[in-house]
């Protein structure tokens, strides 16, 4: 996996082992599976959340900028123990400072399908945010 993850570049696979959460136009080659909600957090609160809950899920973190508030982790799968690249960052809303949004994406490096868990994955990191910044929608 190459370092520092390009949301605006990706280019996803054919195979549905994928899964993309961004804010609308984020990338113009890639439509995202679901859109970004709106935090309740500034981008270095939400940064710092979003490393928490990484060290929470012992994914191995491959490279990190805390400044552009991007980072690039492997998760391994708990069955076959298979890796799955995970790039995160957070992004600032525009005239709401106290706000951010974030895009996930998640793919699996083998097999043709992943009976849904990259989904899961971004969908769990993404509701635990939720939780602990006060986001509803």
């Amino acid at each position: 996996m190459s370092a520092q993850t390009d949301f605006k570049t990706i280019v996803r696979p054919k195979s549905p082992n994928t899964y993309l959460l961004a804010p609308e136009g984020l990338s113009a080659a890639a439509v995202p599976d679901e859109t970004s909600p709106e935090f309740n957090a500034a981008p270095d609160a939400l940064f710092d959340a979003v490393n928490a809950l990484v060290a929470e899920h012992g994914w191995s973190v491959i490279s990190t900028d805390k400044t552009a508030h991007k980072l690039d982790a492997i998760a391994k799968t708990k069955l076959l123990k298979f890796k799955d690249d995970i790039a995160i960052a957070v992004l600032p809303v525009e005239g709401a400072p106290e706000k951010s949004k974030i895009a996930v994406y998640s793919r699996s490096r083998v097999g043709y399908s992943d009976l849904g868990a990259n989904r899961k994955r971004v969908q769990q990191l993404v509701g635990t945010l939720k939780q602990r910044t006060g986001t509803t929608a």
